[in-house]
């Protein structure tokens, strides 16, 4: 009896241990294999949550085939206290193992929707966008400017306290004063009270910032980065260069950045300019001019330039000083520095609009006022244009 009794105690333990086998097995299989996911989500690891949390919701939100199998998972690879809060974008049919790795690499989170504050030293604005998963593109929520009403829209996200990221973003070329007065009305910023930086000493970009954080820390941040990107471009400097500092390395900068939007461009302008310097002739570039006229305050000259202000001796007057200005006139981004320290290899000296958004390049002073003409050409047709309109 006992004999049988054992016997059947033992095929019982072998069935056992073969049944246990087969779970491993297909535990491993669903671990490794693709994910239920049909298209990507958003998926938020709140602080201070743990593992067991984490893995029901992913059950829950049909991210994972098991929330036990990927608890168990995470234990056996000793990653279950890695997870690291935020909000992260899961892509479709993730394995377990894709999934673990999204969630406890602490990156940064990547919210549904973007509230980004468009500094600039006209027309800023609001702009409110939706990310959907698993695509690059932003569908348009809201935009609009500062002071005005606050679309519906918006104000739903607001109140529902959705995550989102907030941005803002300073467009190239503007005046420290543009910068932090236009951060001064950043309403999801602490901006009251910040002195003006120097001039040209803020590096413009799209930065993340949190909702309710200092204008101020987001002006230093700013002012480190300009000075990184400065000292990685003076290091690599062309040479042979009338520079002979990374301050002189900003002032071209800045004026190159007044001199042309078009990115193609600014190293093309930058050899003019240091085309001149080499020979000895004066700059002569009007945003010098204005700078000297507005201090760069207050927006906009918002008029043609005067032939007393040309005339005038100012430490900004490129057309009367010989040289550089004494500082910056804005705030140049990273290419125009690039460009300052490593212009092309030309011969011109001039350049003059070509009624495009470009300029008209020329070695000599006759093709130069070939060019000349024919910018004034065609601003004599566009203001007979306008006039034959208001006539109308």
């Amino acid at each position: 009896m006992w004999k049988h009794i054992a016997a059947n105690a033992l095929t019982l333990g072998v069935v056992l241990i073969a049944a246990l086998a087969g779970i491993i097995q297909i535990g491993k299989s669903r671990w490794a294999e693709p994910g239920p996911l049909e298209s990507a989500t958003f998926f938020e690891v709140p602080r201070g949550s743990n593992m067991r949390e984490v893995s029901t919701r992913l059950a829950e939100d049909g991210i994972v085939s098991s929330g036990s199998i990927f608890r168990i998972g995470t234990g056996y690879a000793e990653r279950d206290g890695d997870l690291k809060f935020g909000t992260y974008e899961i892509p479709s049919g993730a394995s377990m193992p894709e999934v673990l790795d999204i969630l406890t690499a602490g990156g940064p989170s990547v919210f549904p929707y973007t509230v980004t504050y468009m500094v600039r030293q006209t027309d800023p604005e609001i702009r409110v966008r939706e990310r959907i998963p698993g695509q690059d593109q932003l569908i348009e929520i809201a935009t609009f400017a500062p002071g005005d009403e606050v679309p519906e829209d918006y104000a739903a996200l607001l109140e529902r306290g959705v995550p989102i990221t907030w941005r803002v973003s300073v467009a190239p070329g503007l005046t420290s004063w543009d910068i932090i007065n236009g951060l001064e009305s950043v309403d999801f910023l602490d901006g009251a009270d910040m002195p003006v930086p120097p001039e040209g000493t803020l590096a413009p970009d799209t930065y993340d910032v949190a909702r309710g954080s200092s204008a101020e820390e987001l002006v230093n941040r700013m002012r480190v980065s300009q000075e990184r990107i400065l000292a990685d471009a003076w290091a690599s400097r062309a040479p042979n260069l009338p520079i002979t500092s990374p301050e002189e390395a900003l002032i071209l900068a800045s004026i190159i950045e007044k001199e042309t939007a078009i990115a193609e461009e600014r190293r093309r302008v930058a050899a003019v300019f240091i085309n001149r310097l080499n020979q000895g002739m004066r700059l002569q570039t009007d945003p010098t001019v204005i700078y000297g006229i507005t201090k760069g305050e207050g927006g906009p000259l918002g008029r043609g330039i005067r032939q007393s202000e040309l005339r005038a001796e100012t430490p900004y007057n490129t057309y009367v000083i010989d040289g550089l200005p004494p500082t910056p006139i804005a705030n140049p981004g990273a290419e125009a520095i690039r460009a300052a320290l490593d212009p092309e290899q030309t011969n011109e000296i001039f350049f003059v609009a070509d009624g495009t958004g470009g300029h008209l390049f020329a070695e000599t002073l006759a093709e130069h006022n070939q060019n000349v003409a024919a910018w004034r050409a065609i601003e004599a047709a566009r203001e007979a244009a306008e006039g034959a309109q208001t006539g109308n």
